[in-house]
Formats: structure tokens, C-alpha cells, sequence
């Protein structure tokens, strides 16, 4: 039988202050001490210790007193205070690469991108003009005295716990040693699948304060989907991203729609990626191929000619969307999650676009007719994966508040 593990005192206060500070996040609008002692289950004494610790830490901020209650006192409200902690979040990816600051209001601080072709380029070479770039960020971070709690790195690829990139095809990099690179020595990142990164950016109230009520709430399942050159997937339970044994869950673009369809670069014949990626679109519409196929103004014809009804486009899309349905119904079957976000390139098809999917995966379905899914495009469809890595850092703060408030603020 294991030994019990004791619980010291700044162990419960790192407990209940996260819980303080999530249950704020996930509110939409600010809460009086006596309101979030009802919804966290904490003491009214509990939380008149750990209010002052958080507003003289700089999370927390009072607001304007509220009219008198029903007992005959005034209600001041707490709201999450920005400008204090922040995360940065790195991203790599098939188009370019680049950073973002955000605080805990969700508030941009700094980013920067650079728009690239990114096909067979060498990481070292990436990775060094990545910590160039960097560099503004941390700048601005402490010309403005905040602290920041942590950085994540979103990867199109899968990416291990032990800092290791196995397999990032559509850019041409296998297994990558993280730890080799500068950027991440110095900021200590936390990699993971930019798909799943996307996810995160998804959940209202993760890290940074939720703005009204959203596609989805913070406790929702959903199954994202991510658009790009390759497609990725993310599955979330309950508000959480489901990694899997290996952190590599969702991973639907490798799922065979066709056992006689086209080789994919993964080796398998007819993953969904060999219909329904951005290169794989734009070479069946007949715009471009090879390299040419993945840049920028080839998607851009691409849409074009989707609106003007271009024949082959149409075509294209049709054939895509029925490879999508297939994979996606096959999945809501395994994993009975009944809300489908479609993120990437094919949010800019618009939400008649996604209900027609819609209209494909629900007959699919084991349990239909009484069983529906719906197809919903994101609230977070700017650099969704890239935000989703800021907010992983700012966890590390919200997780363990107590290794990053000044002492004088702990103090009874």
C-alpha cells in the first residue's frame, strides 16, 4: 500500500486559489466574495483570506461597489485584473511561425508572425529566427513589470513528453530533439499538437477571462477539427483535451476513408488528408501543385473560385466533404461526443457550408435518428492553436498561484 501523502498549508491555499481563480475565469461577468464563496463551496472566511491575496498579488482587481443588498450591505465586485501575469504562446506551422503574449483577460500584449513557406525547411534554421523573434516579446513583457507564468509551443506534428517532435510530415521533420534549440531552453516551453493547442483556445475561461456565452461552455465536450495543409483533431471531455496514452488523440487526418484512394505522404492510402487537406483541395480543384499548392495565394484562389461556383472547386468540395462526414460519423461512434467544431481553412466556407456537413455525418450516426451531432465553426478562428499555447502557459500560474505572488501578498 502507497504512503499517504500529507497535505501541507500552502498546499490547500494553492488549491483554493486556483479554484478562486478558475471559477472567476469562467464567469462572465465579475463576482462578489460572497458569490464565488457560494460557487467555489469555499468558507466566507476562507475567502475573505484569499481575496486580498490575489488583489495585492495584481490577478485580482475590485470594482465599483454594487447598491445595497437585501442584508443592508454594499456588494463589491472582484474581477480577473490584466497587465499583471501573462503567458507567451510559439507556434510553428506549414505557413509560417511566430508568438503571442496574452494577459488574463485575453488581452494581446505583443505577437508577431512571419508568413512562410514552410515545406522541407530546416528546423535549426526556424527555430533560431523563432528566438529572434521572441526576443520583442520578453522585451515588451518586462518594459511593462509583468510576470510571465509560462510558454506553450504548438507543433503540427506529434509531439512526445519528453520534448521530442516524432513526426512533423507536412513540414519534412522527424524525430526532433526540442531540447536542442535555444528558444526553448530559455523559455521552457510546454509542446504540444497545434490541433490540440486550437482546442484549448476553444474553452471558455480556460486561462483568460470568457466574454459572454459562447459556441461552447467551459465544461462541454466537442470534438475540433483543425483544416490546414495536414488535418488534426482534438478531442475534448468535459472541458478538458483528451491526450491519449502517447498525446496523440485525434488524429483523424490519417483515418482511411478509402482503402483504394490515393497514397498519402503518411504511407496509408485514403487518410482524409488526401481529400480534405488545404494541398490536397487546391491540386484536385486544379490551381497548383506540389509546393505551389501550399502557399497562400492558392488558397486565396482557391475561395475565390468557390464563390464565383467554379466547377471543379465545387467538385473538390463535395468529394472532401464526404470524406469528412465518413471520418467524422465514425468517430462520433466511437467516442459518442455529439458537437463537432470545424476550424482552419474550412471555417471561411461559412456556417451553411458546416450545417451541410452537418447533413452528411447524421445519418451515419449508430444511434440517429434520436442521436444528432452538430457542426459549429469557432468562436477562435485567428491563430487559434498559437492562443491556445499563451494560455497554456498562464495555466502554470493559474495551477500553483502561490509560486508566483510576492511574499508580502501570502502573508496572513
Amino acid at each position: 500500500m502507497a504512503p499517504l501523502k500529507s497535505i501541507n498549508q500552502d498546499d490547500l491555499r494553492n488549491h483554493n486559489l486556483s479554484v478562486v481563480l478558475d471559477t472567476m475565469l469562467r464567469s462572465v461577468s465579475p463576482m462578489s466574495r460572497a458569490e464565488l464563496a457560494k460557487t467555489t463551496g469555499l468558507t466566507k472566511a476562507t475567502m475573505s483570506l484569499l481575496a486580498p491575496m490575489l488583489i495585492d498579488g495584481g490577478a485580482v482587481r475590485e470594482g465599483e461597489p454594487s447598491s445595497v443588498t437585501a442584508y443592508g450591505r454594499p456588494s463589491t465586485p472582484l474581477a480577473v485584473r490584466g497587465g499583471g501575469f501573462c503567458g507567451m504562446g510559439l507556434q510553428i506551422n506549414t505557413d509560417g511561425y511566430g508568438f503571442i503574449v496574452l494577459d488574463l483577460t485575453g488581452h494581446t500584449v505583443v505577437g508577431r508572425w512571419a508568413s512562410e513557406s514552410m515545406e522541407d525547411r530546416d528546423p535549426d534554421e526556424i527555430f533560431s529566427r523563432l528566438d529572434d523573434l521572441v526576443v520583442e516579446g520578453e522585451q515588451v513583457i518586462r518594459e511593462r513589470g509583468m510576470t510571465l507564468a509560462g510558454c506553450g509551443l504548438a507543433l503540427p506534428g506529434l509531439v512526445t513528453d519528453d520534448m521530442r517532435l516524432l513526426t512533423a510530415r507536412n513540414l519534412g521533420w522527424e524525430e526532433l530533439d526540442l531540447g536542442r534549440f535555444a528558444v526553448v531552453n530559455h523559455l521552457h516551453p510546454r509542446p504540444g499538437n497545434e490541433a490540440n493547442m486550437a482546442a484549448l483556445a476553444q474553452i471558455p475561461g480556460f486561462a483568460t477571462q470568457r466574454h459572454g456565452d459562447g459556441a461552447v461552455g467551459p465544461s462541454d465536450s466537442f470534438l475540433y477539427i483543425s483544416t490546414d495543409i495536414g488535418i488534426g483533431g482534438a478531442i475534448v471531455r468535459r472541458g478538458k483535451v483528451v491526450d491519449g496514452d502517447h498525446g496523440f488523440a485525434g488524429e483523424l487526418g490519417h483515418v482511411s476513408v478509402a482503402l483504394d484512394g490515393p497514397v498519402c505522404r503518411c504511407g496509408r492510402r485514403g487518410c482524409l488528408e488526401s481529400y480534405a487537406g488545404r494541398r490536397a483541395l487546391v491540386e484536385t480543384a486544379g490551381i497548383a501543385r506540389g509546393r505551389h499548392a501550399t502557399r497562400a495565394e492558392a488558397v486565396d484562389e482557391l475561395m475565390k473560385r468557390w464563390h464565383d461556383g467554379d466547377g471543379r472547386v465545387i467538385e473538390a468540395m463535395n468529394s472532401a466533404s464526404a470524406a469528412m462526414a465518413s471520418c467524422v460519423a465514425s468517430a462520433i461512434n466511437i467516442l459518442d461526443v455529439g458537437t463537432v467544431m470545424l476550424g482552419g481553412l474550412w471555417d471561411r466556407f461559412g456556417m451553411s457550408f458546416a450545417t451541410g456537413i452537418e447533413d452528411r455525418i447524421n445519418p451515419q450516426l449508430l444511434g440517429a435518428p434520436q442521436v444528432r451531432a452538430h457542426v459549429l465553426l469557432p468562436e477562435v478562428n485567428v491563430q487559434p492553436a498559437l492562443r491556445g499555447a499563451a494560455q497554456v502557459g498562464l495555466r502554470a500560474f493559474i495551477d500553483r498561484p502561490l509560486d508566483f505572488l510576492a511574499p508580502s501578498a501570502q502573508s496572513d
